[in-house]
C-alpha cells in the first residue's frame, strides 16, 4: 500500500483507525483502505453510521456557539480526530475572533493534519495525548500557553467516552478534567447507546462488534450510565436529550431516525 504525503512516517497503515473511520463517515479525505472497509463493515449493520456522526458533529456545532454566547471564548477538545469542516476553532473563531482552542488527540494522524491546519493560527493548538491521562493534557505546554485555567473553558468530550472501556476509568478522567476547570466552565458531551437507534440491538450489535473487531471496543452505555459523567455539572436544559433535541436549529422532525441513536448534554460547574 503506498503512503500518502500527508500520513506522518512510523503509523502503521495497514490498522483501522477510528479517527479515520469518522473522517470517512463524514466525508473526509484523511482515511485509508483499511479505514474505509471497517467502515463499510459496521455499515452493513447500522446503514445510518454517518448520519449519526453528522448529528454530533451538528450538535458539536450548536453547542460551541452556546458556549461563545454565555461568554466563554476557551476550548478544550479532548478526541477531536482529524479536523474537518466546520470544527471547533472554526465555529468558536468565526463567533469571537479572540477564542482560544487546544485539540487533543492520541491518533498521529489526526495530530499531523490538525498542525498542518492550524498552522498560522496563534489561537489554536493541538496536544498528542490521551483522555485516560488527564495530567498529561493539562500539563501540556500548549493548554498552558491557550488557555487560563483560572477562567471558565468549554471542555468537549464529543463521540470520544465510548471509546474508553469500565476498566480506562473514564468517570475518573471526567471528574479529573472538572476539578481542573473554573466554575462556570461547561461539559459538551455526546455518546453512543443503543436507546434510541431504529434497529433490533442484536443488529446494532454487530456494527459494535466490528470496532471490538478493530481492537477499539465501542462501549455502549445506557442514558443513566452517560448521565454519570456529568455528576458536579448542573445541566444546561434541556438536558441530556438525543443529539437533534439539544437546541436545535431546524425542527428535529426533519432529522434521520438515525440521527436520534445516542445522547447529548451540556453541563455547567456551579
Amino acid at each position: 500500500m503506498e503512503r500518502p504525503a500527508w500520513a506522518p512516517q512510523g503509523i502503521d497503515i495497514t490498522v483501522p483507525s477510528v479517527s479515520r473511520i469518522y473522517d470517512y463517515y463524514l466525508g473526509g479525505s484523511h482515511n485509508f483502505e483499511v479505514d474505509r472497509e471497517a467502515a463499510r463493515k459496521a455499515m452493513e449493520f447500522m446503514p445510518g453510521l454517518p448520519k449519526i456522526m453528522q448529528a454530533n458533529r451538528a450538535f458539536m456545532r450548536r453547542a460551541v456557539r452556546y458556549a461563545v454566547e454565555q461568554g466563554i471564548t476557551q476550548f478544550l477538545d479532548i478526541g477531536s480526530g482529524i479536523p474537518t469542516f466546520g470544527n471547533v476553532h472554526e465555529v468558536a473563531q468565526n463567533a469571537c475572533p479572540g477564542a482560544r482552542v487546544v485539540y487533543v488527540d492520541h491518533d498521529p494522524v489526526a495530530v499531523a493534519h490538525s498542525r498542518a491546519v492550524l498552522e498560522g493560527n496563534e489561537n489554536a493548538g493541538i496536544v498528542a495525548a490521551d483522555l485516560r491521562k488527564p495530567r498529561d493534557i493539562l500539563g501540556s505546554s500548549e493548554v498552558e500557553r491557550l488557555l487560563d485555567l483560572e477562567r471558565p473553558v468549554a471542555l468537549l468530550l464529543v463521540a470520544v467516552l465510548h471509546f474508553l472501556e469500565d476498566a480506562d476509568e473514564p468517570y475518573r478522567a471526567v471528574a479529573e478534567l472538572r476539578d481542573a476547570l473554573a466554575p462556570g466552565s461547561l461539559l459538551v458531551a455526546t455518546h453512543a447507546s443503543y436507546e434510541g437507534i431504529p434497529l433490533r440491538p442484536e443488529q446494532a450489535g454487530g456494527a459494535v462488534g466490528v470496532y471490538k473487531d478493530i481492537r477499539n471496543p465501542l462501549i455502549m452505555r445506557s442514558r443513566d450510565e452517560i448521565a454519570r459523567f456529568f455528576e458536579g455539572f448542573d445541566m444546561v436544559k434541556p438536558g441530556l436529550v438525543d443529539m437533534p433535541l439539544w437546541r436545535p436549529d431546524t425542527s428535529p422532525e426533519d432529522e434521520d431516525p438515525y440521527a436520534f441513536s445516542g445522547f447529548a448534554g451540556v453541563g455547567r460547574i456551579a
